[in-house]
């Protein structure tokens, strides 16, 4: 999935407005102007558009967090430069609070099943041998079962 394509899917789930997309930048540590939004937001995939990067996204995903569960003292949220399937559907996790039996319901909502033990997997780091990748269609139907749980 392109980084603009989860970007929108997220807005679309939480009702965003532009400013609190960019407030959201802002708590993960990265200024955004009202152009790069509107430019992220709107771009299909057209050769030469200006793709949200990968640390840009990370840092909204960071702000989630910090909007939705608050800033810890002392601890800062890493600054990742590439993400993954698997990196976003834990920030989304963690943004969200939850628990692998939530996470399995609102993955039964967009009809996929998954035991608790293949959703640990993708959670697992990727030297560990258990370690199972996130593909873009099952983070696709993850997105698709937040649409139906929160709107």
């Amino acid at each position: 999935m392109n980084n603009h394509d989860i970007l929108r899917r997220i807005r679309y789930v939480f009702d965003f407005s532009d400013a609190k997309l960019r407030s959201l930048f802002q708590l993960g540590g990265q200024t955004v102007t009202q152009a790069q939004v509107s430019e992220w937001l709107s771009a299909k995939d057209e050769a030469g558009t200006d793709l949200c990067s990968d640390a840009c996204l990370a840092a909204f995903l960071n702000g989630l967090i910090v909007e939705k569960r608050g800033k810890k003292d002392g601890v800062e949220l890493p600054k990742e430069t590439e993400l993954t399937n698997n990196i976003i559907l834990m920030k989304l996790k963690i943004a969200l609070n939850l628990q692998a039996s939530d996470m399995i319901h609102i993955l039964s909502l967009a009809k996929v099943t998954i035991s608790k033990h293949e959703l640990s997997a993708l959670f697992r780091k990727p030297s560990n041998h258990h370690y199972r990748e996130c593909m873009d269609q099952f983070l696709r139907n993850f997105l698709a079962g937040l649409v139906l749980h929160y709107r």
